[in-house]
């Protein structure tokens, strides 16, 4: 028997079938269908949208059991479907038009019972979607060969699969006007610092995007102002170093549709580890941590110092070095700054036309075009051969770097140091780089120093975060 009591039948403003069937004219995917009660005096209507629910799930677990209740009201029909009666892991009550098309995009199904102003929607959702795969940006040598994929509650179960414990919590909220996309947020309790969470919460509620389709506006919206060409989140596909990141008292944050997760705050020397340097032996990892940094730097400078040195320090080049660089460029029409910025501009289009094109094509304009392209120019004595040799190395340089965001950042960097260089020679390109520190410097989250631990914010919260953590006492001010 069904317990009447615990439902509220009393009569209130509400939505009706013929309400939603306007809401969805048009839509040739919006399908419904009466169902009458196993008494056959009552008539229901199921509505669902075609393609986001299993039409199996449909037929069995919601429109055969209102086929099977007896029931001789309609308040009956309404209580027996909502307290079982409707086999479905989640059902709700709904009473708005907002809410019962949110939860029809949702994969859900609505039921409208005769004479109620009201809707129970059941979950019935369509199980197509893409299966968990092997990662194919960060590509795993010792880790986990899992990767995030755009169906956010699979996303989250890999998490939990790893952390399972009910100390790892999940706050939800929905972004975008339009799409109502869902988007979560995941926290060690006890380990990511409360006034974190919270910032973090407030940044996910202003977000008034009419859709949230891409990383682009979570990131715009949890990214502090002003923003600079430096990224200021973690993006991973891996669950293994998005795991290892919340153990570590940062915060997760996970958006349906996309299958990549985000990891805050962040500072410089973190975009610079793979998941895979905790495998290794520590002066293994170390050494290769030290390569990293070095291609880094290799790539945000080489460029610049040589058109600096070659145009206007050549007395710091070695005399036979010297000699071939002059007869290299003795044939060569353009100024060297103007070759390094047209390499490095068509070196941005061939590994643009390289991601965009499909991987075998891709690979064969990459291969093909740098090394046609680039003999063809030497031959044609439009380029000097050293100049090739310099934004080849420094791009190498780029893509030795773990995470695609900074090596764009560097990228745009490494053009404004060359225009620097071009102009004051030396002293441009220190001032570049003396600007860059001082930039890097300034930037922090959350009281995160973004060059954490090579520098701390003045309030030395992320110190004292760190001291705390080894179990040391907290001896700054």
């Amino acid at each position: 028997m069904f317990d009447f009591s615990a439902c509220d039948f009393s009569p209130r403003k509400g939505v009706s079938a013929e309400e939603v069937r306007r809401l969805f004219s048009g839509c040739d995917d919006f399908t419904s269908r009466a169902v009458r009660s196993g008494a056959g005096r009552l008539t229901a209507q199921v509505f669902w949208l075609d393609g986001c629910v299993s039409s199996r799930d449909v037929s069995e677990d919601v429109i055969r059991p209102l086929r099977a209740l007896r029931c001789r009201s309609a308040a009956e029909y309404l209580a027996a479907a909502e307290q079982g009666g409707v086999w479905s892991c989640a059902a709700a009550v709904r009473t708005a038009e907002t809410e019962i098309a949110a939860d029809l995009g949702a994969g859900f199904a609505a039921v409208f019972f005769p004479g109620a102003e009201a809707a129970l929607t059941f979950e019935v959702k369509s199980q197509e979607a893409r299966s968990v795969d092997t990662p194919s940006v960060e590509k795993s040598v010792l880790g986990a060969k899992d990767a995030f994929v755009e169906t956010l509650r699979v996303n989250t179960s890999l998490v939990r699969r790893r952390l399972p414990t009910p100390a790892l919590k999940l706050w939800q909220t929905e972004a975008g006007e339009r799409t109502k996309t869902r988007v979560d947020l995941l926290y060690i309790e006890g380990t990511a610092p409360a006034k974190q969470v919270e910032a973090v919460k407030r940044r996910l509620g202003r977000i008034d995007a009419r859709g949230v389709t891409s990383a682009g506006e979570l990131v715009r919206q949890l990214s502090p102002r002003p923003r600079g060409a430096f990224p200021r989140l973690v993006h991973t596909e891996r669950p293994d170093r998005f795991v290892q990141g919340l153990l570590r008292g940062k915060l997760g944050v996970l958006c349906d549709g996309l299958p990549v997760g985000l990891l805050l705050p962040c500072s410089l020397p973190e975009l610079l580890q793979v998941q895979e340097d905790r495998a290794r032996h520590a002066a293994v990892a170390a050494a290769l941590y030290l390569l990293r940094a070095a291609a880094l730097f290799l790539s945000l400078l080489l460029p610049a110092l040589y058109v600096a040195i070659a145009m206007y320090h050549q007395e710091l080049i070695p005399y036979k070095l010297l000699l071939s660089v002059i007869q290299s460029k003795a044939e060569v029409p353009f100024s060297t700054a103007a070759e390094v910025l047209g390499m490095l501009l068509s070196f941005a289009l061939l590994q643009e036309a390289g991601i965009r094109l499909p991987e075998p094509v891709g690979q064969t304009v990459s291969v093909i075009g740098a090394l046609i392209v680039g003999q063809s120019a030497v031959e044609a004595k439009v380029l000097s051969p050293i100049v090739i040799i310099v934004v080849a190395m420094a791009g190498i340089g780029s893509y030795a770097l773990p995470s695609q965001e900074l090596g764009a950042a560097v990228r745009l960097w490494r053009a404004a140091l060359v225009a620097l260089a071009a102009a004051l020679g030396l002293f441009g390109l220190m001032a570049g780089v003396m600007a860059l520190l001082w930039r890097l410097c300034d930037m922090e989250d959350m009281g995160l120093a973004y060059l954490f631990p090579l520098c701390d914010t003045p309030q030395g919260e992320a110190a004292k975060r760190l001291l705390s953590s080894l179990g040391e006492k907290e001896t700054l001010p």
